[in-house]
């Protein structure tokens, strides 16, 4: 018997994220996008799904396979429903990309940038490819026959291998190439233009090389995606034994968990799936043919191989982030944070000032401190010279490493250690829940006084992401808001997760709470006939106890705005349910990761920013953090960021009631606004200003406009 579950306004989660995944393929077919930026999307849209299938899908997987009953909260369905239903909607997936992939390599081609096969080679240009294979590749190839002395090989996951049907002396069997990842991901011709193959493709064409004794009958280029929703709590755990051997275990025994997906590029025979479902203990449903390139991160190789006429013509102008207009740039930053707040938007903004600041801490004599909780690192990281500075200066330094960051372990691990050789204390987070928040506490004693500079923010401390993702990081001298940062650091050490904060919202004890009691504030105000909003951004929405409650919100004629970037099971319009409910989503050239929670109106409103999406795996199972935003001309610029945002008309699709995404309509002036190419203009703009404070007319006057952009 399942469950009863009310699903009047809301959908099943994964067919929510695929249809995102839609949205991001949609991009590579935007003819407003630059050709090659078009490329990327489809690699982009690639790789989600690669990750979708391992981490879902597998999640889903290890779910059906359970004695016990599981019905999804937002649907209704159990796991076998569901996945149903995705391989039921996936091939539709593939044949848009195929489409678009071949239109996008077509037009290509009249730039000059080719992706070529063997057949299309002059002879000279033959000659050279084989060339690089006899030299480069076949020497590290290991091909097999299978048979009963050579049984059927671990596929890694993601790795790609040319398979083959044989026939010799009128028996039938298989061969196997696997394509070592040592190997580039293209080869280029040393003549006219951006002409390459892609590595894969030279094997399958020499593979008849490898098999001389045999006859080849059919060979494809094939991938397996295996299940790595392994946690580290599944494992068994010595409690003698050190976190990061238990974790180098848990990453070794995710490479041979269960094949989740099966991808072949062509049209092969039934015999040759037979054969490979068999073998892999897949069913038929998981296997999916293509006929574009089954692994795309070679488009981001090719992208600093691009002549630069053919960049500037093809990719995006670039972008360099922004000195903030608020800070002095070649002055002591320390100084100005504690007159100051200061508000950095990434990647509008550039990551240096945070850097600057946790450097001169490190130098500091009034800095006794800095405490740290870091999820995601760059493979190069300022941060960890500085932080690993400071403790070499004799400054207390706490890291609370999250060594589970899922396919960030092994770099989280490194990390740890140097981090440890330094001096630096490294703690390692709590079993089954993972530390996802994203603070910093720099403590100083001046003149006999402590003053915290507490730094609380969106994303991760990753220098190569802020340049990719939208983020914001807040730094602030509130002795308030210090205190609560120096308790939370306090808690995490002694292992804490109940620990109780005047102004934080920390999960997964606080957080949900709160931000439940600030829906029931909006709630209470709209019974009483009073103005009520609700105004939330983040990456997913499919917690069942907030999506009810803002669904309540509506009801009570609370108007509701949700940007969430992928997931949201709640579907907005739903008559008499959801109908004061707008949730859009904007996918452009960076991507969208801030978390803003705002309740009210106006001045009064409650404005937060953290590190949660309403996932129930962040408010019930992580260490997350969302801060009260006071300073006036800060929260006027998250105002104004939201009012952009909710005026996009350029990258912003509004979800519908089936779950479907709209274009949002062209305002009557026929100008749109893309809310992404605005603030780079703007960011520029205004790093050559000098930070000089707004006259009082000014600032009223701006306030004022930004109040009613925000809540329009």
């Amino acid at each position: 018997m399942h469950k009863t579950v009310d699903t009047r306004y809301t959908q099943e989660r994964e067919l929510s994220w695929l249809r995102f995944d839609s949205r991001v393929l949609d991009e590579a077919r935007d003819e407003s996008v630059p050709l090659f930026e078009r490329l990327k999307f489809a690699a982009i849209f690639t790789s989600n799904l690669d990750e979708f299938f391992m981490i879902r899908v597998g999640s889903i997987y290890d779910m059906s396979l359970s004695r016990q009953t599981h019905v999804d909260s937002k649907s209704g369905l159990t796991p076998a429903e569901q996945l149903q239903a995705i391989c039921k909607t996936v091939p539709g997936m593939y044949k848009q990309r195929d489409k678009i992939m071949s239109q996008l390599e077509s037009r290509l081609r009249s730039c000059n940038i080719c992706n070529l096969s063997m057949e299309e080679l002059d002879g000279k240009e033959r000659k050279q490819v084989e060339r690089w294979f006899r030299s480069y590749v076949q020497p590290v190839l290991s091909p097999m026959v299978i048979n009963i002395h050579h049984p059927f090989p671990h596929l890694p996951s993601k790795s790609l291998n040319v398979v083959l049907s044989l026939r010799r002396e009128g028996k039938r069997c298989f061969g196997l190439v696997p394509i070592p990842k040592t190997l580039p991901a293209f080869f280029q011709l040393e003549e006219g233009g951006l002409r390459y193959l892609l590595t894969e493709q030279v094997v399958l064409a020499c593979a008849d090389q490898l098999f001389e004794t045999y006859q080849v009958e059919e060979k494809h280029v094939i991938s397996v995606t295996r299940n790595a929703d392994i946690s580290p709590e599944d494992e068994d755990y010595d409690v003698g034994e050190d976190f990061r051997e238990h974790m180098q275990k848990v990453l070794k025994r995710r490479g041979r968990l269960a094949p989740v997906r099966l991808e072949v590029q062509g049209e092969p025979s039934e015999e040759l799936l037979t054969y490979l479902c068999q073998r892999l203990d897949l069913p038929r449903a998981y296997v999916f043919c293509a006929r574009s390139p089954l692994a795309m991160g070679y488009v981001f190789g090719l992208e600093g191989k691009l002549p630069p006429e053919s960049a500037a013509a093809l990719c995006y102008p670039k972008y360099t982030p922004q000195w903030p207009a608020g800070l002095v740039k070649h002055t002591p930053l320390i100084p100005q944070i504690l007159r100051r707040d200061t508000l950095l938007f990434y990647p509008y903004h550039t990551m240096e000032p945070f850097l600057k600041v946790v450097k001169e801490a490190a130098s500091d004599p009034a800095v006794l401190s800095i405490k740290i909780t870091i999820y995601r690192l760059a493979s190069t990281a300022k941060l960890v010279e500085y932080l690993a500075a400071a403790a070499e200066n004799g400054k207390d330094v706490t890291v609370l490493m999250e060594l589970r960051a899922r396919f960030d372990e092994q770099n989280n691990i490194a990390w740890a250690e140097r981090l440890e050789e330094a001096g630096c204390t490294v703690l390692y987070g709590f079993e089954h829940f993972k530390v996802h928040s994203k603070i910093c506490l720099i403590t100083r004693r001046e003149k006999g006084r402590i003053q915290y500079i507490t730094q609380v923010g969106t994303g991760n401390y990753n220098e190569k992401t802020a340049k990719l993702y939208t983020d914001f990081c807040l730094l602030t001298a509130s002795p308030a808001i210090g205190e609560d940062a120096a308790a939370f650091f306090q808690n995490m050490s002694t292992s804490n997760l109940r620990g109780e904060y005047e102004h934080l919202l920390v999960a997964p004890y606080g957080l949900k709470n709160r931000l439940l009691e600030r829906m029931d504030e909006e709630i209470g105000k709209a019974r009483r006939g009073k103005e009520a909003r609700i105004f939330i951004k983040v990456n997913s929405v499919t917690d069942r106890e907030l999506i009810d409650k803002l669904a309540q919100a509506s009801q009570a004629g609370v108007q509701v705005t949700l940007n969430v970037r992928g997931i949201c099971c709640l579907r907005p319009g739903v008559p008499g349910l959801t109908d004061h409910i707008r949730v859009f989503s904007v996918v452009g050239r960076f991507l969208e990761h801030p978390r803003i929670y705002a309740f009210g109106v106006g001045t009064e409103s409650k404005l937060y920013i953290g590190s949660a999406d309403l996932m129930t795996r962040n408010t019930e199972r992580r260490v997350e953090i969302a801060c009260p935003v006071w300073d006036a001309a800060i929260r006027e610029q998250i105002q104004h960021y939201v009012s952009l945002y909710c005026g996009d008309t350029r990258k912003a699709r509004n979800l519908r009631q089936d779950g479907s995404y709209e274009a949002v309509p062209i305002p009557d002036t026929g100008v749109e606004l893309d809310a992404q190419a605005y603030l780079m203009e703007e960011a520029v703009r205004e790093s050559t200003q000098a930070p000089v404070p707004p006259s009082k007319e000014t600032g009223k006057g701006k306030r004022l406009l930004r109040r009613l952009m925000f809540w329009r």
